[in-house]
């Protein structure tokens, strides 16, 4: 089942050797050195054979490049919820083409994508990344993600493997499941993306598996991964990881990320002599872990011919593209994965109001992306209300309504540097105390400053210092907020006396990687004088009580300052006054890469922050009945006052396109065609995960076994706020009769079917189609029905397209646990086809007449 390689077409490789040759000629100690990186984001080169490093880089929605929010301007795509709203397979392949470009364009050759782990709550920290609470659905967006990608030469990185439903204790948690649950939910993605497009690489999940770690997990990798599946690529760790020396090698995790110094190299040399020792006074040289290595290093040379080859040239200067091409498709998507909720009054698409008013706290800021691996620095953004302007001669009336931050905004856009550039300065210094001249001196466009990838390499790995300067200079007069916070020790200097003293703090803040909860303190500031700010601040480990009581007393470094200059109005007050002067009012709420990130979950479904969205809501639409709600977020959220407004549209989070994308929808440039890749529920306690959920257990139990998301609320006979696979339109379609080409399925057959959908609106519109199938003869508990084949037409007006929805042995299968095989039973099949989840329109039936089972 492997995938071509450069030496399979007949590409000359370094000293025309094969694989096995060129390996062969490594020493066991340039065999290790293949295992693990050689910095942050690459693997180790080894010139002397003409093994070249691969440079890799994040990630799902953006190919990032050297560093995480200061790096070379990227494109910024939507994030993996609104993709999967598209339900286009053909989109996300060319998007992942772009994405290929993308990569290149900064040099890498290994794409730390896609996320494919499931939506088991609302509450999960990392949705937005991920496709969707559904296994089908994420395993056919995944295979054609992969396609895509790999199409330009870049390695897809699927990920993570598996069980990371959530980052609360993300290290150690033990996701505790079922076989079942594992195999037919949380596997499946996995299953059918190697099946169908055979991705180069696996990322490992940093949580552990009913009470074994994913990298070092010999059943995950060896058993299933390996074995069953038959999977030919690289296992690399997620970054940070690797938990073991010899096991995670034993295991199949090829490649620890990054160069941690902890677990392999030296370490892994020094165990594997033991061993050897070990053997020889025993029975001979017999040693499973060297065997391991040599494979491991196999596994890291064919990534290599597969990806950059051995002939290229080594890293390219990161550039970017700023194409138009890839513009066109971001928009695109953006308009593909908004999804229209509701629309009373068929108040959308909006009729030539005279005066709008736009309203909320992410109305005239750009919300894009979730936080964490999917930030990048983007060529440009689009917030919502530079959208409407751009697409109408109505009068347009701003106003904020609320405050919905986390943390004390960002300083950035009130720092200036003595160049007068906005930003600050950076400044490195070998050893904890400031001393010397410094090691590096860079200016950041921003003072989110968590350094994890930034470091000079002569710093990596070492105790060391730094400082941030910078100029605010306030816009009003009045109390304004300052905001800190550090991941080592740190202080805050206001024209040179301490302000903040964050030295030795002991409060956690959740930061991705650690930081102390935020220092806020008050002061009162002139317009246009300015302060001069200071940071001081080494990587030493904070708090003291994590110093590990024989390893080094260093991690990361780095720090965050925000600035706020408080409002002088009322901003409710404000909105509603607006909103009663205007035509119709479009309030913009939702949450945000603070909110919603890698590294911590939401603590509840409740828009942020204290009430204050729902309040502004609620207020707008009683000063103004012609109320649309536009809510950005990547994972579902409370909407109290769903009954009272005209119109609800989820516009996701959708990249730098994102305010032109809202307004091609608002104005009825485009009718909406996204439906829902998730459940939204009205509460968190209707989900299936609540009771089980998070916590500080470090482990959680998956109570709900292969009940999770449309299958759960179904179980329970729960009505959601909006179904699985619900979405509207600016047209109407009407489904035909069903044919299907078999009414018996078999072990090699598939199945066709065969559905007109007409047109019977005044818009061209796209329709999703979605099957799904019923075991009516069921010997095992199974859901009521299960998502198992989709299609996506477009339709002009009064017109009619089939459907083709294709069904094979996987559409009716379970996973048998005693015979450890797929089974597809004798019996009955309804098929369910319909516009959501709970909008079956037709039905049709085919029947399973002998049992059979399989492995892959």
């Amino acid at each position: 089942m492997a995938a071509m390689t450069k030496e399979d077409s007949g590409v000359c490789l370094s000293d025309h050797q094969t694989t096995k040759s060129l390996l062969a000629s490594l020493s066991i100690e340039d065999q290790i050195s293949l295992l693990t990186g050689q910095d942050y984001w690459r693997t180790t080169a080894l010139p002397k054979h003409g093994i070249p490093a691969l440079k890799t880089t994040d990630g799902p929605n953006g190919a990032r490049g050297e560093f995480f929010t200061n790096g070379t301007p990227a494109a910024l795509f939507p994030c993996g919820t609104a993709l999967a709203a598209t339900w286009n397979v053909d989109l996300i392949e060319r998007i992942a083409e772009r994405l290929g470009i993308e990569a290149k364009a900064r040099g890498a050759h290994v794409l730390l994508a896609p996320t494919v782990c499931l939506h088991r709550s609302p509450l999960g920290g990392r949705n937005f990344e991920s496709f969707s609470e559904d296994p089908f659905l994420s395993g056919k967006l995944a295979s054609a993600y992969v396609r895509g990608l790999q199409s330009e030469d870049v390695a897809a990185t699927i990920k993570h493997f598996v069980g990371n439903e959530q980052e609360t204790h993300r290290m150690r948690v033990s996701s505790k499941m079922s076989e079942r649950a594992l195999r037919e939910l949380y596997l499946k993605p996995f299953e059918i993306a190697i099946r169908e497009s055979e991705p180069w690489a696996v990322m490992t999940a940093y949580n552990r598996l009913n009470g074994t770690h994913c990298d070092q997990n010999e059943y995950l990798l060896n058993g299933i991964l390996r074995g069953e599946w038959d999977f030919d690529g690289l296992v690399m760790s997620d970054w940070g990881g690797t938990t073991s020396i010899g096991p995670s090698v034993l295991a199949g995790c090829d490649l620890e990320m990054p160069n941690s110094g902890k677990w392999r190299q030296e370490n892994l040399s020094h165990l594997l002599q033991a061993l050897e020792a070990d053997c020889l006074k025993r029975r001979g040289p017999d040693s499973k872990l060297r065997k391991a290595i040599e494979r491991s290093a196999a596994n890291v040379i064919k990534l290599i011919k597969r990806s950059r080859g051995f002939h290229s040239a080594s890293d390219r200067h990161e550039r970017s593209l700023n194409d138009p091409e890839t513009r066109q498709i971001i928009r695109e998507a953006g308009v593909e994965g908004i999804t229209l909720l509701k629309n009373d009054s068929r108040i959308l698409p909006l009729k030539r109001p005279n005066t709008i008013a736009v309203i909320g706290p992410n109305a005239k800021r750009a919300v894009t992306n979730g936080g964490g691996s999917a930030s990048l620095n983007p060529e440009y953004k689009v917030s919502p209300l530079e959208g409407i302007r751009s697409r109408t001669d109505a009068e347009i009336r701003f106003a904020q309504g609320c405050d919905s931050w986390k943390w004390v905004p960002l300083a950035t856009d009130f720092c200036t540097t003595p160049d007068g550039k906005t930003g600050v300065v950076l400044e490195y210094y070998d050893g904890p105390n400031f001393e010397g001249p410094p090691i590096r001196r860079m200016q950041q466009t921003t003072t989110d400053l968590y350094l994890w990838d930034s470091p000079p390499a002569a710093l990596r790995n070492k105790l060391y210092s730094f400082r941030v300067s910078t100029r605010i200079t306030p816009t009003s007069t009045g109390l304004q907020t300052l905001g800190f916070s550090s991941v080592g020790p740190g202080r805050l200097l206001l024209n040179g006396s301490v302000f903040i003293d964050n030295w030795e703090w002991t409060k956690q803040g959740e930061a991705m990687f650690g930081n102390s909860a935020e220092v806020i303190k008050k002061l009162r500031l002139e317009q246009d004088v300015p302060i001069d700010i200071v940071i001081e601040s080494t990587n030493e480990i904070r708090p003291r009580a994590q110093m590990p009581l024989n390893g080094p007393d260093y991690h990361y470094g780095g720090c965050r300052i925000g600035y706020h200059e408080e409002p002088e109005i009322d901003l409710l007050k404000e909105a509603v006054e607006t909103a009663k002067a205007s035509d119709v009012a479009i309030v913009v709420v939702g949450l945000d890469a603070e909110w919603e990130s890698e590294g911590y979950d939401r603590k509840d479904m409740a828009l942020p922050k204290d009430g204050s969205q729902d309040r502004l809501v609620e207020a707008v639409v009683d000063a103004n009945p012609n109320t649309i709600v536009v809510n950005q977020s990547g994972s579902p959220v409370c909407m109290p006052w769903a009954d009272k407004v005209l119109a609800i549209v989820q516009a996701w989070y959708q990249g730098q396109e994102a305010g032109n994308a809202l307004a091609d929808v608002l104005f009825g440039i485009h009718s909406p065609d996204g439906k829902l890749p998730t459940t939204f529920p009205k509460s968190i306690e209707d989900t299936p995960a609540y009771g089980s959920w998070a916590g500080d257990k470090l482990e959680v139990e998956y109570k709900e076994d292969i009940f999770l998301g449309y299958r759960f609320f179904e179980k329970e006979n729960i009505k959601p706020l909006f179904p699985f696979g619900h979405g509207l339109s600016y047209t109407t379609f009407s489904y035909g009769e069903a044919t299907i080409s078999n009414t018996v399925l078999s072990e090699y057959d598939i199945l066709t079917i065969e559905v007109p959908v007409r047109n019977t609106g005044e818009m061209a519109g796209s329709e999703i189609v979605q099957a799904y199938v019923r075991d009516v003869d069921a010997r095992v508990a199974k859901p009521a029905k299960e998502l198992k084949a989709f299609a996506k037409i477009f339709i002009p007006p009064n017109d009619t397209k089939i459907a083709l929805l294709v069904l094979d042995k996987h559409s009716v299968s379970y996973y048998d646990t005693e015979r450890r095989a797929w089974v597809a039973e004798k019996g009955r099949f309804d098929v369910l086809i319909g516009a959501s989840s709970t909008d079956i329109r037709r039905e049709i039936q085919f029947e399973v007449c002998e049992s059979f089972s399989w492995i892959f």
